[in-house]
């Protein structure tokens, strides 16, 4: 009989390994979007597919991460869904610091990667099942109802929707840009889960982006979030995500539901 089929898990800043990982293994994945690293094993009696993003130590900052290698080896792991976590920016005022929010909808209009490349995994004619990815919202129902499900039964604090903004990075945003994404309903930012969003749709993998607020961005508050607070919450974002998804992957591999809309292949 053959194993399960995952849940894909790409973790970021501070959340390098996950505890209480059981029958751990390591495979590179090759991709033709090249190589990742795999972390394979159960957590919390599901069986899972890790790739921390930034690399053990943080090896990777935002600009360097691989987002199409990632989400494709992923899915050729045969993932039945996708979570992304990422630490996260407040824009709207009302996100306190410290809590969860599951995002319902994505601002990512240039929808380029890092390199100024199109983000996409159709990078070619031969690439089969091209086309192009038609939804209403870009996040998966039955992946985020089972983190914010999940979250709530442990105990946590979690925003069941907002507009999750992506930012290029390394640099932080101006008030200026932080204005114009507060314009546009923006409810948080950070710099990778927007390419992991698009790139999940088109793998046909349920997917849902949890955040965990470390800051209020520039001139969102009369005064900038003080450093050693914005260092503590860094420090504790992945006990809480661990938490969050030690309880919310059971219900998560339990009923995934599809992916959100269709790729239209031509």
């Amino acid at each position: 009989m053959s194993a399960p089929a995952p849940i894909g898990l790409i973790t970021g800043t501070g959340l390098y390994e996950l505890e209480g990982l059981e029958h751990a293994r390591v495979e590179e994945v090759t991709t033709p979007h090249g190589t990742a690293t795999v972390t394979l094993g159960t957590l919390a009696g599901v069986p899972v597919a890790h790739v921390p993003r930034h690399g053990a130590g943080h090896a990777r900052l935002s600009h360097q991460v691989t987002p199409r290698a990632n989400v494709a080896a992923i899915a050729a792991l045969g993932a039945r869904a996708l979570v992304s976590t990422t630490v996260c920016g407040a824009v709207d005022p009302s996100l306190d610091l410290g809590q969860l929010i599951v995002f319902d909808d994505l601002h990512f209009p240039s929808n380029r990667l890092a390199d100024g490349s199109l983000c996409t995994l159709f990078t070619g004619p031969e690439i089969p099942g091209r086309g192009h990815w038609i939804y209403e919202l870009p996040f998966g129902p039955g992946v985020r109802t089972g983190l914010i499900e999940g979250a709530r039964a442990a105990g946590i604090t979690v925003r069941d929707g907002g507009v999750y903004g992506h930012v290029d990075g390394p640099r932080l945003n101006t008030v200026s840009e932080i204005a114009q994404l507060a314009a546009a309903g923006v409810a948080a930012v950070s710099q990778t889960g927007g390419p992991e969003t698009v790139l999940a749709g088109e793998a046909r993998l349920p997917f849902a982006l949890i955040g965990f607020v470390t800051d209020h961005a520039n001139g969102v508050m009369p005064e900038l979030t003080p450093a050693e607070t914005l260092a503590r919450l860094f420090s504790e974002s992945a006990g809480v995500f661990q938490r969050a998804l030690r309880s919310a992957l059971p219900v998560v591999a339990a009923d995934p539901g599809p992916p959100a809309g269709i790729v239209f292949s031509l």
